[in-house]
């Protein structure tokens, strides 16, 4: 499929019609244990080259379509689809670092990722350096000899701040080390990390490639010499595994990503817009945007600016936040993003601050720049974009007369 387009790749990926019974559909194998020819050993180790089906712990047929289809999509030899993004996360920062190890991160990522790197990761005698990846003088003065990864995450979440891959690889080659990007917010059809010097690509499959928020998946991407130990170790051992069911939903949802990515971007960028002129708003974070202060960067490195954003309110954010959540009508006021409802949620700065990124000095600074005392992340849907932004203009405020 290499060869082959984006569109034809998302759809034929990994799949070929059923031999026995001409289904083009894939099949759905929800079998945990698979029949052997002949006996053979109680571990994987006992197996040498490709390991045939026979738990579903360490492969599955319908598992392997979406990872086929996902590799095709980013472009990389391989790929490990996991029972989660977290469990993608973990496997991958686990399996690289040990003990007396030291791991870059950016100082903004998932919640779950920078809780991980700051509080887990350190338990186990594995240190960690928040840096503002965007600063690259500061990504290189944070390195040790004893650092063995850089972990990117670009856009990164909440506030849609962008990381340049192919200069942080740049730095990760000169110094020996490996490079993960979370390209979540991306996709494929925005970003492809290997093609700009990534080791490893990580996604939350639950986002925008599922794309439909009923199924809860993972990926890491990359070679298949780098891919092996969290094949026949990390997926093993530490049990992540995706399930057949939701593996076969999200390569269903991954063989649309193409068009449904066209969509969102088109969406967020209309929302984008009516945001930026509405009296209530302060700001508004969007790669897409002329105002964004990367948007030259998102030229060089977006092939689709993608459908979150995330904006600022002048006066009571947490206020209007409880407004929303009662009176919208079309947005859900929900975590998550990337279905194809529009999804929005309220993340206040200072408990940002206790509970997950413990940013101070001039990296608070360079937060709140996006940010302030909270923003609104908002994931646009597959709906009319006017109707969200009706939707939104009814609960945002108005100026008062005096004013």
């Amino acid at each position: 499929m290499k060869d082959k387009g984006l569109h034809t790749r998302a759809v034929h990926a990994g799949e070929t019609p059923d031999p026995v019974t001409g289904a083009s559909a894939p099949n759905l194998v929800m079998s945990t244990t698979f029949t052997m020819e002949e006996p053979a050993g109680f571990s994987i180790n006992a197996f040498e080259g490709e390991i045939p089906y026979i738990y579903t712990r360490w492969g599955n047929p319908t598992i392997r379509v979406l990872e086929e289809k996902l590799a095709a999509l980013e472009g990389t030899a391989d790929c490990v689809a996991f029972g989660s993004g977290m469990a993608a996360t973990a496997a991958l920062m686990f399996e690289s670092l040990k003990s007396g190890d030291h791991l870059v991160i950016s100082d903004v990522n998932y919640a779950g990722t920078a809780e991980l790197a700051r509080g887990t990761l350190p338990a186990y005698g594995i240190a960690t350096s928040a840096v503002d990846t965007t600063d690259l003088a500061a990504v290189e003065a944070a390195i040790r000899p004893e650092t063995r990864m850089i972990w990117i995450e670009t856009p990164a979440n909440p506030i849609l701040r962008l990381t340049d891959i192919a200069a942080v690889a740049a730095i990760a080659r000169r110094h020996g080390l490996a490079l993960a990007v979370d390209s979540t917010f991306a996709t494929p059809i925005a970003t492809r990390p290997a093609e700009l010097g990534a080791d490893f690509v990580v996604h939350s499959l639950t986002k925008y490639i599922g794309g439909h928020g009923d199924a809860l998946g993972g990926a890491v991407l990359g070679s298949r010499e780098g891919l092996e130990p969290l094949r026949t170790h990390a997926l093993i051992h530490f049990g992540g595994v995706i399930s057949p069911f939701n593996a076969w939903l999200i390569a269903r949802g991954a063989a649309t990503l193409p068009i449904r990515m066209r969509a969102h971007e088109e969406g967020a960028l209309l929302l984008a817009d009516f945001l930026e002129s509405h009296p209530a708003v302060a700001r508004v974070n969007h790669p897409g945007l002329d105002s964004h202060p990367q948007r030259q960067l998102a030229k060089r490195q977006m092939r689709n600016t993608s459908g979150t954003l995330s904006f600022q309110v002048h006066g009571d954010g947490a206020a209007l936040a409880e407004r929303m959540a009662k009176e919208l009508e079309i947005i859900h006021y929900a975590v998550s993003l990337g279905h194809h409802r529009s999804l929005i949620y309220w993340i206040d700065t200072e408990a940002m601050m206790e509970s997950t990124f413990k940013l101070s000095g001039d990296q608070l600074a360079h937060y709140r720049e996006y940010a302030g005392d909270g923003v609104f992340r908002l994931s646009v849907g597959l709906e009319d974009a006017n109707d969200l932004c009706r939707d939104l203009d009814r609960v945002l405020p108005r100026p008062t007369q005096a004013r």
